[in-house]
């Protein structure tokens, strides 16, 4: 049942309304003569404190609030794919078409289509007992994703009647679920608040990696499906175009995109470049498995907040079908700022920095629903939400709340470095700051599927990375040319792995993209050369003469050889390498 209230007080998103008796906690109301959506985030008595999420200049005291008794909520069902949407779910397209290049106030558009039929093939026959998370039908989405049309979480009984294999809408009956003597009628939609995790039955560790096709993530700091990591880093080190590369490369079956607060060229860059991307697995366009939420710097900052929590509940809705999400939130920082403008006008008392005292818990609720889960209902599926929250500490101090916060909540740290950056070293991760909490846990799923020694190769090059930053002090006196002649090679091995290895080109047609063999063989092979040079030294080989092989140079060139390529060319060079061996008496 809706009430209807009155504004009493304005203050930028934060608007006070009277007359809100029976009204409760996370209801959505349309504010104003426009019909703003807002939410109440405060009651005191009849007095309603409400977040808008829009733009609120020149509303004013005495008009209307209208309580819709709903909390704000996503719709789910077929047509989320391909979708682009504002933080609260409304479809962008479709808002353009109807008001033009800027988006107008009270603009009221479903997110999903209610005209479009979709093709329904039912998987059970009435009579059968269902419950919650149980899959009923399924039917095409996109090329490459297949909807999986499931009962509703809260639902139990019997099914007396499923519809025949045909076309329907999102709003047409597709079952009749009884119980009690009760019937429900079951569609293709549904609604689910965005602030309640939806339920599973178990959680599972983080044993499998996620591939992202990026040889520092992937072999140094790997991240577990299911689970969290941070990328934080000042302006310009490339934290957009490390996300865009793990939407566009990592092996999850769905992406959701959030530019939460983003500028709105880097949100266009993603909406131009995603449609003539190709899936390196199937060739289609990444667009058909991918939902992007573009709620960028100069949107309402109220919308912002809600941005987060919209895009983890549509990656959970995929996630209890069975698929794998990745979920990126560019950046989390933004968000932060967003809370501590509400905070600030709803005068409540600051932490540091002017952030609310509840920023780490709230930080803490959104990575929490990253996970690799037993899905609710019949069956074994297993699905898997892995978070990747960009942070943008100002100045790049990571000392900051946000990032510190961030930082005791997530397993994986990629932490970006602004003078790798500024040396066009991409990704500019630093190899002495990052980590990843998750190396035991995929440690033995890599071994078993690319080699029994990746996990001693990995090892090795961090080790070999760590001595190069304890001989850089004495280079910076000295110079390199005054090293031993041991010191000398370990500069050189360390070297080639910071750029035949983790430097890796976003834009180069392969090297963009690395498979799991290639890297493992490309490691492999600079630690072996390393290996040759440590021996060669011991043998009395002037360190001059082993800086000019050509091996050296076809190993800097195996990165952007074609991947069907690769295992030719890379017995061409190990065959070099045994062959200066030979020549040099190092073998």
């Amino acid at each position: 049942m809706s009430r209807e209230g009155v504004i009493s007080k304005i203050s930028g998103p934060v608007i006070q309304a009277k007359k809100m008796r029976g009204s409760h906690m996370g209801d959505v109301v349309k504010v104003g003569k426009e019909k703003l959506i807002g939410e109440i985030i405060r009651l005191n008595e009849d007095n309603a404190t409400i977040q808008v999420y829009e733009e609120t200049t020149g509303i004013m005291p005495g008009e209307p609030v209208l309580d819709t008794g709903t909390p704000l909520s996503v719709e789910l069902g077929p047509g989320l794919l391909k979708s682009i949407y504002d933080g609260i779910q409304r479809p962008l397209p479709l808002i353009m078409h109807k008001t033009g290049d800027f988006v107008s106030r009270g603009v009221d558009i479903p997110a999903l289509d209610r005209k479009r039929k979709w093709s329904f093939d039912p998987l059970i026959k009435s009579g059968t007992k269902v419950e919650g998370g149980d899959i009923i039908g399924e039917l095409e989405e996109t090329t490459l994703v297949t909807h999986r049309v499931m009962i509703p979480p809260n639902l139990r009984g019997t099914l007396s009647w499923i519809a025949k294999k045909g076309d329907y809408t999102i709003e047409e009956p597709i079952a009749k679920v009884g119980s009690d003597g009760k019937s429900e009628v079951v569609t293709m939609l549904q609604k689910w608040p965005v602030r309640k995790e939806r339920p599973f039955f178990k959680k599972l560790d983080p044993t499998i990696p996620l591939l992202t096709g990026q040889r520092v993530f992937d072999t140094f700091f790997p991240l577990a499906r299911g689970g969290a990591a941070a990328i934080p880093g000042g302006f310009g080190t490339g934290k957009t175009v490390s996300e865009h590369q793990l939407a566009k490369w990592s092996d999850a079956k769905i992406v959701v995109y959030i530019g939460c607060g983003e500028r709105g060229n880097e949100m266009t860059d993603v909406l131009k470049e995603f449609p003539a991307l190709k899936d390196p697995e199937t060739g289609e366009s990444l667009m058909n498995r991918t939902i992007l939420i573009a709620n960028t710097s100069n949107m309402p900052v109220a919308a912002r907040e809600a941005s987060i929590y919209t895009g983890i509940t549509l990656a959970e809705y995929y996630r209890d079908m069975g698929y794998d999400v990745a979920v990126m939130a560019d950046s989390t920082s933004r968000w932060a700022e967003a809370l501590r403008e509400i905070s600030g006008r709803l005068e409540e008392m600051p932490g540091e920095e002017g952030y609310p005292a509840y920023l780490g818990s709230r930080l803490a609720e959104f990575y929490e629903r990253a996970g690799r889960i037993k899905t609710i209902g019949k069956g074994s599926r297993e699905g898997s939400i892995s978070i990747v929250g960009a942070v943008s500490p100002p100045g790049g101090d990571f000392s900051e709340p946000v990032t510190q916060n961030t930082l005791r909540i997530v397993k994986v740290f990629w932490a970006l470095d602004t003078d790798l950056a500024d040396r066009r070293h991409f990704p500019s991760v630093n190899w002495l700051r990052s980590y990843s909490l998750y190396l035991d846990e995929v440690r033995s799923f890599r071994e078993k599927g690319i080699g029994k020694d990746w996990y001693a190769l990995r090892r090795e090059g961090t080790k070999l990375l760590e001595k190069e930053a304890e001989l850089q002090e004495i280079v910076r006196l000295v110079g390199p040319d005054a090293l031993m002649p041991k010191d000398r090679i370990v500069l050189e091995g360390a070297r080639m792995i910071r750029e035949d290895f983790l430097q890796q080109s976003a834009f180069h047609l392969v090297d963009t993209y690395c498979p799991e063999s290639k890297q493992y063989e490309l490691l492999r092979i600079i630690l072996d050369f390393y290996a040759f040079m440590k021996k060669a030294v011991e043998k009395g080989i002037r360190v001059e003469e082993l800086l000019e092989s050509k091996s050296k140079e076809q190993i800097a060139r195996l990165k952007t050889v074609p991947n069907e390529e690769f295992e030719e060319r890379f017995k061409e060079v190990r065959e070099r390498i045994k062959a200066e061996e030979k020549k040099l008496g190092a073998g």
